[in-house]
């Protein structure tokens, strides 16, 4: 446990694979207060983020950045405290020398929802401006961009082994949002 006299340092944290064995998140943060640290493939730091449930956290960064998330460092406290959470983050950044890529510029595609509008075809582009359509078809074309890139994410993830379920926000697609459903 991490508290102001007692900042754990990044590099003394043990690396945990992202998804295990057994194709599952670590458990170990389930319904924890913490810190996290999200590694890629080559342990190159890419994101340090805190939350009241490190868990459901480091499953949206998974759906948000599948390719990025290979391995996790994290350090849990007993009752929030945002000063506390936020100087364990500012010490690892510090400690790491530069800032992640998930931290600076990049930030937005790691903690906001997939936009889907901004990765959508050409084609479906052209169907969704078409000016025939009402905005009922519109809602239509944007959910069928939105299926089409939950689709994909899936097929990543399974690939990489991931066997839990993964329920995405019915209601964010209608708005061409992709998010996890809490």
């Amino acid at each position: 446990m991490a508290d102001e006299t007692n900042l754990p340092s990044l590099t003394t944290l043990e690396y945990i694979p992202y998804i295990d064995d057994a194709g599952q998140l670590p458990d170990i943060f389930q319904g924890k207060i913490g810190v996290y640290a999200i590694f890629d493939q080559n342990k190159s730091l890419q994101f340090v983020g805190y939350s009241r449930d490190i868990y459901l956290s480091l499953k949206q960064h998974l759906v948000r950045q599948p390719e990025q998330c290979y391995w996790v460092k994290g350090q849990t406290i007993e009752r929030p405290n945002r000063t506390v959470l936020e100087n364990i983050e500012n010490a690892w950044i510090a400690e790491n020398g530069s800032l992640p890529i998930g931290n600076g510029e990049n930030k937005e595609i790691w903690t906001q929802p997939i936009n889907v509008k901004d990765i959508m075809t050409p084609e479906e582009q052209i169907n969704y401006q078409n000016p025939a359509n009402d905005e009922l078809a519109q809602i239509k074309v944007i959910k069928n961009v939105a299926r089409r890139v939950e689709a994909e994410i899936l097929k990543v993830l399974e690939s990489r082994g991931l066997q839990m379920q993964l329920r995405f926000n019915p209601k964010l697609k209608e708005e061409g949002l992709l998010d996890l459903k809490s």
